[in-house]
């Protein structure tokens, strides 16, 4: 019997691939706009959810930046990130570690401090209600380098407040050697160390990733199945995957969802995860990703519990937290 969607929402899980900016929904926007006297492109509601029709990384990312210009305070921030806690609770989320990108508001005169306290504080509010995680400090790789470099320095001092560094933006033509100098000073930091690669950029960039950057974990990945060895040293060295089904397909990475590698990359022995990336542009989030491949491959019905351990192995969650989520675990498959 094939799992049901309200047990699928119920089932304890880590997100690990999720930008903060990417759960700006469209009524957030406009709520937003009007606390701070931001002019907005877009007539209402209605008329900005017409624009997420997207046919590349780059139409999505026009928008993502427009409407990123109404967050400027620690307040909005901490909104923001309350908003993301109180939705992902309700899709099973238990752990959350998350992107955010100080770099593009500083840009714009944010204070990345502000970016900062606004969203510990709404993770403090979401522990209170079972969700553990921590913020991660992506780095626009379609920026200038020393641009990352000093928007790391200028959080240096908090960097205990910090969970680690990423990097994220327009993958094309940005291959991760450019930004070796910036991890290795994260790692100096004593951060840990993601970066996307291997979305629409080759598999090779997913090599330079690990092995210029340090890359604990990656960010997308699914095309590491264009390279054998790849994919063989990803298994071997328990290399995650964060896997985000509903924004391959939103952004045109892969055709539709039946044709999604998610089975692939799990037969071959993976560590892959599933997460929603930015949910409020691409349709759902965790539990609806989930929900959708689940629709999708009927043998993807008894994977789901794999796909949540996945997610809390490959969290950089404590010891003692993972255990705790997967007990939580434990008994949703009691419930079966």
């Amino acid at each position: 019997m094939a799992t049901s969607t309200a047990r699928i929402f119920s089932l304890p899980t880590a997100e690990l691939h999720l930008h903060i900016e990417g759960t700006l929904e469209p009524d957030l926007v406009f709520e937003l706009a009007e606390r701070n006297g931001v002019a907005l492109p877009f007539e209402s509601v209605e008329a900005l959810r017409e624009r997420y029709h997207f046919t590349s990384l780059q139409s999505f990312l026009d928008l993502y930046y427009d409407c990123m210009a109404v967050l400027r305070t620690r307040e909005d921030f901490r909104t923001l990130g309350e908003r993301y806690l109180d939705r992902a609770y309700e899709q099973g989320v238990r752990h959350a570690e998350i992107f955010f990108d100080a770099q593009a508001h500083a840009t714009r005169g944010v204070d990345p401090e502000d970016v900062l306290d606004g969203l510990l504080d709404a993770l403090g509010s979401g522990t209170q209600r079972g969700i553990t995680g921590g913020l991660i400090l992506s780095f626009l790789r379609d920026r200038p380098v020393p641009e990352a470099l000093q928007t790391l320095e200028s959080l240096a001092h908090r960097a205990g407040d910090l969970l680690g560094v990423g990097l994220d933006s327009a993958e094309v033509g940005y291959p991760p050697r450019l930004f070796t100098p910036v991890f290795a000073r994260a790692k100096e930091l004593g951060l840990r160390l993601v970066a996307h690669a291997g979305e629409e950029g080759p598999a090779s960039y997913v090599r330079e990733a690990l092995d210029l950057l340090g890359a604990e974990r990656i960010d997308h990945g699914i095309r590491s199945l264009e390279d054998p060895g790849l994919i063989e040293r990803l298994r071997r060295e328990r290399i995650p995957l964060t896997v985000c089904p509903f924004s391959n397909v939103k952004l045109a990475v892969i055709p539709r969802l039946a044709e999604h590698p998610i089975l692939d990359l799990l037969d071959h022995g993976i560590v892959a995860t599933v997460n929603s990336d930015d949910p409020a542009y691409f349709g759902g989030y965790l539990a609806d990703n989930m929900a959708g491949l689940a629709d999708a491959f009927p043998a993807l019905d008894g994977a789901l519990e794999r796909l949540a351990r996945n997610s809390v192995d490959a969290s950089f969650a404590s010891g003692e937290r993972k255990a705790e989520l997967h007990a939580l675990i434990d008994e949703w498959a009691s419930r079966a």
